[in-house]
């Protein structure tokens, strides 16, 4: 029998460039939740201390964070599903699909104002915010966890792309403060 070892998604983090570290996250499980048309996955998700998240929100209570991940879908992370949402939602496994990285520093924003189109002005994307969008031309899911942090993820057959991209832009912003 084969002896099979996971291996992380993406080799080389963290990186500290500049004022900016980009690291890989450990997420725990990660679970999509889209509720059924006229159900309310309120009560099941009260067990976590969690509510549903309006569009471009999330919220946290200790490590499980709940996440909008578009209309009508949730991304839980850090905590199983409550088997009773499972009565109220369609729960997908998303935990080996994404690769979640964590941005980090005064300089964050300007990296990542060079890799996407959203507004990432505090009044537009303030802390607790998330969206999708692209990351250049890769789909991707962002958190503004806090002030000079991001957490971003895509699919994690685009991991090294995106490390890629973002240690670049790092190296670009770094550049731009010594001149």
């Amino acid at each position: 029998m084969a002896d099979l070892k996971a291996t992380p998604a993406v080799g080389g983090l963290p990186v500290t460039i500049g004022r900016m570290t980009l690291e890989a996250v450990d997420t725990g499980p990660v679970t999509s939740i889209a509720p059924y048309p006229g159900s309310d996955p309120k009560t099941a998700l009260s067990a976590l201390g969690l509510t549903f998240p309006k569009p471009g929100t999330m919220n946290a209570h200790g490590a499980a964070r709940i996440f909008w991940a578009g209309r009508d879908l949730a991304f839980l992370m850090g905590a199983d599903a409550p088997d009773a949402l499972s009565v109220d939602a369609a729960l997908t496994d998303q935990t080996d699909g994404w690769v979640w990285l964590h941005l980090s520093g005064p300089d964050a924003r300007a990296v990542l104002a060079r890799l996407t189109p959203l507004d990432l002005r505090d009044a537009a994307f303030a802390v607790g915010h998330s969206a999708r969008s692209m990351i250049s031309h890769m789909q991707a899911i962002m958190l503004r966890p806090a002030p000079d942090a991001y957490d971003v993820a895509v699919f994690r057959s685009m991991a090294g792309t995106v490390v890629h991209e973002m240690t670049e832009a790092m190296a670009t912003v770094a550049a731009r403060a010594q001149v």
